[in-house]
């Protein structure tokens, strides 16, 4: 579906279709914005516009892999200028492999989705957001784009990309009506992210959280987004890192008996 022009600020978000993407589509539509819903599973994502349209919000689903510049050029077009805010959240993590014995197929997967990704859809953007007079863009990393783990170097050099990406848009834009913002997460737990990172192993997936009683949730991130995103056009978030009081680093969590 072609997003039709309105008046309301638009934000893209990719990754939509679960996760901290669904919630930050859900905050942003709740503070006003036409929320445009990308990501690759489209049943997911038509009915999360759905969702939103019972509520009374403004939301249309686009189907788009953020790897494919094609497709991302395509979709630029396809939003007739108007881009206000960028949500680049499209990303995740495959394996704990040591880089010894990693699959460099699943360094290449984590390596477009989590920095080309960002890229695409930055270059493709950018010229609608500056267009915007007070464009902002979100580059949701992670912790692990900030510090390394055993066991995470294909995840974690991707991260580090995506924190690099965000520092570097800020240098250059500087003087431009356009703000960037990173958003680096810790534990989060959602339906999928440590699931897929076991390659579907519900058994392991669900033992990175154990012993954690509150873990962050999807919405917790959101909702951060969300705030940083809203400030006065004169504030930027630089870097915010949000974590669940139970971890002090990458490796270091609290764990109840």
């Amino acid at each position: 579906m072609t997003p039709a022009p309105t008046a309301a600020p638009t934000a893209v978000v990719t990754g939509a279709s679960s996760g901290i993407g669904a919630a930050t589509a859900r905050r942003l539509a709740a503070a006003g914005y036409r929320v445009v819903l990308t990501a690759r599973r489209e049943e997911r994502i038509e009915a999360l516009a759905a969702e939103l349209a019972e509520a009374g919000r403004d939301a249309v689903p686009y189907v788009l892999d953020v790897t494919d510049r094609a497709a991302v050029d395509a979709f630029a077009a396809s939003l007739d200028g108007r881009c206000d805010v960028l949500v680049n959240n499209a990303g995740g993590a495959i394996g704990t492999e040591p880089v010894a014995s990693a699959d460099p197929a699943d360094w290449r997967t984590m390596y477009e989705v989590n920095v080309l990704g960002v890229l695409n859809m930055t270059q493709a953007l950018l010229p609608a957001l500056t267009a915007s007079g007070d464009g902002t863009i979100v580059v949701l990393s992670s912790t692990a784009g900030l510090a390394t783990y055993e066991g995470g170097g294909g995840y974690v050099a991707a991260k580090h990309g995506s924190h690099v990406i965000a520092e570097t848009l800020r240098l250059e834009l500087n003087g431009q009506p356009v703000r960037i913002i990173e958003i680096a997460p810790g534990m989060v737990r959602t339906e999928e992210f440590a699931l897929t990172r076991f390659r579907g192993d519900a058994e392991k997936a669900a033992k990175v959280y154990e012993g954690v009683a509150e873990p962050l949730t999807a919405d917790d991130v959101a909702d951060t987004v969300a705030w940083a995103v809203t400030r006065p056009s004169h504030v930027n978030v630089d870097l915010l890192v949000v974590r669940p009081r139970a971890q002090a680093s990458n490796y270091k969590v609290h764990r109840g008996s």
